[in-house]
């Protein structure tokens, strides 16, 4: 390729070189020796010397005509030797890639140019250098001695353009990285496996919309060097584990090769079982249930668990400098004694104390001033209430009318304004949650540009504000759909197949940069995250804090 290039530049080179021997700098047109021609005649009479005069200027002009003919000639030739060193260009183009086509295209466009430019010059010299006899004198002087020259010159110096344009055409094509990528018409799917209606109508919308945005900006994936186009196939599981099959027989049918979603974990436990029996790997984005995947080996998801929670305010709380913590959770509920358990873990491994052992409650319950009363008097630096959005307002209340002042923590059920205007403001300041993302995230660029770019493009249409919730807000489980897009779509890169099994093993072994975090997954197909965000409520709204990463 490199060989075939110089060649090119060579030939180009030469032409350039042969016009300026045949009369490019304008040299032959002053030779005419006039003044010699008169003098050698003082016989004669005036208007002999004149005629002869005339007679020596029109043969004057022959010569320069026929000069500039040979000029014509070797112009000619220079441009034909050009056309085919770029149609050279074009075919080492055409096998190797279609990536640097534009500037094949610019460097032909550039030789044919020199080329006119060259072959138009001397025609306009060889008309003027005919007409002239027929005119003054001093007209064909001055074409032969002052316009000529200065055409001619450009002429060669624009063929070595075109011969430079050209090389750096095939270099560029030579380092192209995308070199052997070829573009194709083919299309597809990616399944979106989420609640458009019923109870979690709202969260489907918006990780619908997360995906979309991944969609938007990344519309094509490279397959063993073929760009596909990816399409998104949207189903409606109506937030029923019913409607969830009849959604996933949908999918499978219109042969999807990945199925992002759903908002709800009971939904995505329903429809495993279909997707693993059409091997087709799905990806959860918010659904949190550890039986989403524990009971599907085809199911995996970006968000992290429960558990993790436990982990995270356990770092937080150390970080934070907390001795002592209370920690209160609710009977019988899989997710407030689980998320407990994990923090007291934590804690306790770093060092850290339970004041007072761990407080509990009855499902119903709404008066909990006798367990406060017993963590009062453990006098604890800080309480861990990983309890439901209804709780949450009755039990910082009560916490606070009892002159508990100390901070208090919990889980991603409390990252809700519902909380502060059911307690009161004034009673939630300083509270803190852990949650999936957080727009005011400003630490990490590929956040920041994430952020950016979605407010852009939800703004851009009303109907996506209105899916959103009326907002241009970038919430958690958005930030997690736009992540388990760009995750299968690595996945189908790394593959380098559509095949269920292919895209399968890839998932199990893929490390995809994220806006939430490193995506990566275990051996269950959880998420292997070791980060999470803290938001903090100050002056009655909830503020980015910090992100906590959780050390082994």
């Amino acid at each position: 390729m490199r060989k075939k290039v110089v060649s090119i530049a060579l030939v180009l080179s030469m032409a350039a070189a042969a016009m300026s021997t045949t009369g490019c700098s304008g040299k032959k047109e002053t030779e005419a020796p006039q003044t010699e021609k008169k003098t050698e005649a003082p016989a004669q009479t005036e208007a002999q010397a004149t005629e002869a005069a005339a007679e020596e200027e029109t043969e004057a002009a022959t010569e320069a005509a026929e000069s500039v003919a040979e000029v014509a000639e070797v112009a000619t030739e220079a441009a034909e030797a050009a056309t085919e060193a770029v149609e050279s260009v074009a075919e080492v183009a055409e096998v190797e890639t279609e990536a640097p086509a534009e500037e094949t295209e610019a460097a032909t466009e550039a030789v044919e140019e020199a080329a006119a430019v060259e072959t138009e010059a001397p025609a306009e010299e060889t008309e003027a250098a005919t007409e002239a006899p027929a005119e003054e004198t001093e007209a064909v002087t001055e074409a032969a001695e002052t316009e000529a020259p200065a055409e001619e010159t450009e002429a060669p110096e624009a063929v070595t353009e075109a011969a430079e344009a050209a090389t750096e055409a095939a270099d560029a094509q030579e380092e192209a990285p995308a070199a052997d990528v070829v573009k194709s018409d083919e299309i597809i799917k990616v399944g979106i496996f989420e609640p458009l209606t019923g109870e979690n109508g709202g969260g489907g919308q918006q990780e619908v919309q997360g995906a979309e945005y991944g969609n938007a900006i990344r519309p094509t994936v490279v397959i063993d060097g073929v760009e596909y186009t990816v399409e998104l196939d949207i189903v409606d599981n109506k937030s029923d584990k019913t409607e969830a099959i009849t959604a996933a027989d949908k999918l499978v049918a219109d042969g999807v090769v990945a199925v992002i979603g759903s908002y709800g974990s009971g939904v995505s436990i329903a429809a495993g079982p279909k997707f693993a029996e059409a091997k087709i790997p799905a990806i959860g984005a918010s659904c949190t249930n550890p039986q989403v995947t524990a009971g599907c080996e085809w199911y995996f998801r970006t968000c992290f668990l429960d558990p993790f929670q436990g982990s995270v305010m356990a770092q937080y709380a150390i970080e934070s400098g907390y001795k002592n913590v209370a920690v209160i959770s609710q009977l019988g509920d899989d997710y407030s004694t689980g998320l407990a358990n994990y923090f007291i873990k934590g804690f306790t491994a770093q060092g850290g104390e339970i004041a007072g052992g761990m407080q509990q409650y009855e499902t119903n319950q709404t008066d909990f001033k006798a367990i406060l009363t017993i963590i009062k008097a453990a006098n604890p630096d800080a309480i861990f209430a990983p309890t439901s959005i209804t709780t949450a307002p009755l039990l910082i209340k009560q916490a606070r009318e009892l002159g508990l002042d100390c901070p208090l923590m919990a889980g991603d059920t409390w990252y809700n304004d519902t909380i502060i205007t059911n307690a009161g403001a004034e009673n939630c300041e300083g509270i803190v949650a852990s949650t999936f993302f957080d727009e005011g995230d400003t630490s990490s660029q590929i956040v920041v540009d994430f952020v950016q770019g979605y407010k852009e493009w939800l703004n851009a249409d009303e109907d996506r504000i209105k899916k959103n919730g009326g907002n241009d807000a970038v919430v958690g489980n958005c930030a997690l759909t736009f992540d388990a897009y760009n995750v299968v779509c690595d996945a189908l890169e790394a593959a380098g197949s559509t095949d269920g099994e292919a895209v399968k093993a890839a998932l199990e072994g893929i490390s995809s940069p994220g806006v939430t975090g490193v995506i990566t997954f275990d051996e269950i197909g959880d998420a292997q995250k070791d980060t999470a965000y803290i938001d903090i409520i100050e002056n009655g709204a909830f503020k980015f804090l910090k992100t906590v990463t959780v050390t082994e």
